[in-house]
């Protein structure tokens, strides 16, 4: 009986030695596996941080345009709804016409009138004499008349003075009677006369084809003044109607038919589709080997388990805090170092995806591949 208990002892202590040892040995297997796991994982973030740069400070960007009148005036039409796309040159929004209408029709006439004062070029290509260019004609030929009557009378006096002078000699000689003498000395006094008239009315012929032609230059500045004065009109009038200057969808409706509107008043916003670009704010610490070019991946919050691809186009010149409204002086003795972020514009290679488009203002997370 004691040897069958002795013999069974080592039968049953062999077996509880060997479980207790492996649950000794179990928590250092284990600590040694996660202190392995986590010795690759920091040596591959460490490789991975020497050449990738990562922020969640970054937006989708884009040029929301803003438009709003050059004139004021009263909305007659508003021929979009917010959310709507459109294409450049669709028509927006259509301002009352009425006024400048009429004012275009009032310049118009101006111009007929100014045209008909200094002449215009017709569609055949020739050109209408106006009353002031008829004006000068007139006197132009005046002052040639002038001058053909000076000829005349210089050889009417040449003439009489001839007669007179060959008259004075047969009446020293007593061959005619002294009266004849005293008719050929008024025919050349006369002569003389008419001369002297005939020059001043040539004068007076020129001077007025100076003051012909003055009115014909004062009536082409009107016909000019009056032709500016019709585009104006025109070109205001072309700015009652507000065109898309791009493609892009209506945001931010603001207009209603009947309301009164100011110039530079924001009527709706176009934001584009495909014109857009994403803009990380980088900390300064992280801009040492970002490069123009570098490979960049962002995903966007709205859109989980969704990689888009871009490149670095551009950094910024200055921080941003540069830019806001009230930049922050550091020589006020409140100075508290903060680390600076500079924002970095990353171009995406493609914006055109009808199932995740990008619109302004998403947040994302920016991965730019160092070189």
């Amino acid at each position: 009986m004691a040897t069958d208990i002795a013999m069974d002892v080592p039968a049953t202590a062999a077996p509880e030695t060997r479980p207790r040892s492996w649950t000794r040995r179990l928590p250092l297997i284990i600590g040694g596996i996660l202190v392995i796991a986590l010795a690759t994982w920091g040596v591959r973030r460490f490789l991975y941080g020497r050449n990738h740069v990562s922020t969640d400070n970054a937006q989708v960007d884009g040029h929301i345009t803003a438009i709003a009148p050059r004139i004021p005036g009263f909305i007659d039409r508003v021929l979009v709804e917010e959310n709507q796309h459109v294409k450049v040159g669709d028509t927006l929004v259509v301002l009352d016409q009425r006024d400048l209408a009429n004012r275009l029709e009032q310049a118009e006439a101006e111009l007929r009138n100014a045209e008909a004062a200094a002449g215009a070029r017709s569609t055949a290509g020739r050109s209408t004499a106006g009353q002031a260019q008829a004006q000068l004609q007139a006197t132009r030929a005046e002052a040639a008349s002038a001058q053909a009557s000076i000829a005349a009378a210089e050889a009417s006096y040449r003439q009489a003075s001839a007669d007179y002078e060959r008259y004075k000699g047969l009446a020293a000689s007593k061959i005619i009677p002294a009266q004849q003498l005293d008719a050929a000395l008024s025919a050349r006094d006369a002569a003389a006369a008419n001369l002297e008239a005939a020059r001043r009315q040539a004068a007076a012929a020129g001077s007025q084809v100076s003051a012909s032609g003055a009115a014909v230059r004062a009536a082409d500045a009107r016909l000019a003044a009056a032709r500016a004065a019709v585009d104006n009109a025109r070109l205001q009038l072309s700015y009652t109607t507000l065109l898309a200057p791009d493609d892009g969808i209506v945001a931010k409706r603001n207009a209603e038919p009947g309301a009164l509107v100011q110039v530079g008043q924001n009527l709706l916003s176009l934001v584009p589709e495909e014109s857009i670009w994403v803009t990380a704010n980088l900390k300064e610490t992280q801009l040492d080997k970002v490069q123009v070019g570098d490979a960049a991946e962002f995903t966007v919050d709205g859109y989980p388990g969704r990689t888009f691809r871009g490149k670095v186009e551009s950094l910024s010149p200055a921080t941003g805090a540069r830019f806001s409204l009230l930049p922050p002086d550091n020589a006020t003795g409140n100075f508290t170092k903060v680390v600076q972020r500079v924002p970095v514009r990353i171009a995406v290679d493609n914006t055109a995806d009808p199932g995740h488009p990008l619109r302004p203002g998403m947040s994302v997370e920016v991965t730019i591949t160092t070189r």
